[in-house]
């Protein structure tokens, strides 16, 4: 981000809310205190501006890389990408999420009383989708990895054909579920547009919820459209040779 010092905290998280868990390691208020900028925020506190400001770069960055060619990966490829860059960031970013949409149900509810039903629905959604992680983490990606490296060293397994559809057919469930939550989120926060008089963490909580539903997207993408075909097509092959 250009000259990011001279940045208010509240517009460096308005354009790039993958900011928030610096400015939040470092106690930095966005949200009553936004207006001041960076290097006044850190010259108060006093906190080393040039740290935090390649910090706050990194993030941006990170999070501008171009996609990699997932068609080309292998199982085991796929597997790493998605355990980096989906599950990492849902487990980081949705105590944050819960913690901004709880304090916002909190104080604004009265005036806004649709984000007390976001608050529950989120809710919902933080506690299945860590489920979720658990059995892809525990369950699918080790089932679907002993099958690669059954193919890949032309080895013939005797395992059910449940072994790998089961699993995949309760995690496409589980995915078409979050998404018609997060549908009904959307449509509740009307595309999460805040209100006119929103303030920070309000416009930040429906900036949130609109990169993890995009998230969610790429995320079910992958596994529905690359990972899990690829598994049940090498379970096939490896069937056909026995």
């Amino acid at each position: 981000m250009t000259n990011i010092a001279e940045r208010t905290l509240a517009s460096i998280v308005t354009e790039k809310f993958q900011t928030v868990p610096v400015l939040e390691k470092y106690n930095l208020d966005f949200c009553c205190k936004g207006k001041r900028t960076l290097s006044e925020a850190c010259m108060e506190k006093g906190l080393p501006l040039e740290i935090i400001s390649k910090e706050l770069d990194l993030v941006v960055n990170a999070a501008e890389r171009s996609h990699l060619p997932f068609t080309e990966m292998n199982a085991e490829q796929l597997i790493g990408y998605i355990l980096i860059h989906h599950h990492f960031y849902v487990k980081q970013s949705m105590p944050i999420m819960y913690a901004h949409l709880e304090k916002v149900a909190t104080k604004h509810g009265d005036r806004f009383p649709y984000m007390h039903k976001v608050l529950e629905l989120f809710t919902g959604i933080k506690t299945e989708m860590t489920t979720h992680m658990q059995k892809e983490e525990q369950v699918l990606f080790p089932r679907i990895k002993e099958i690669e490296a059954a193919f890949t060293n032309k080895e013939t397994i005797s395992i059910p054909e449940m072994f790998i559809s089961m699993p995949v057919s309760m995690m496409e469930a589980e995915h078409d579920h979050a998404g018609t939550i997060l549908y009904e989120i959307r449509a509740l926060t009307n595309n999460y547009t805040p209100p006119q008089d929103a303030c920070t963490t309000f416009k930040l909580s429906l900036t949130e919820l609109r990169e993890f539903e995009e998230d969610l997207h790429r995320h079910v993408h992958l596994e529905n459209n690359l990972l899990f075909p690829l598994a049940k097509k090498m379970f096939q092959k490896i069937n056909s040779l026995n």
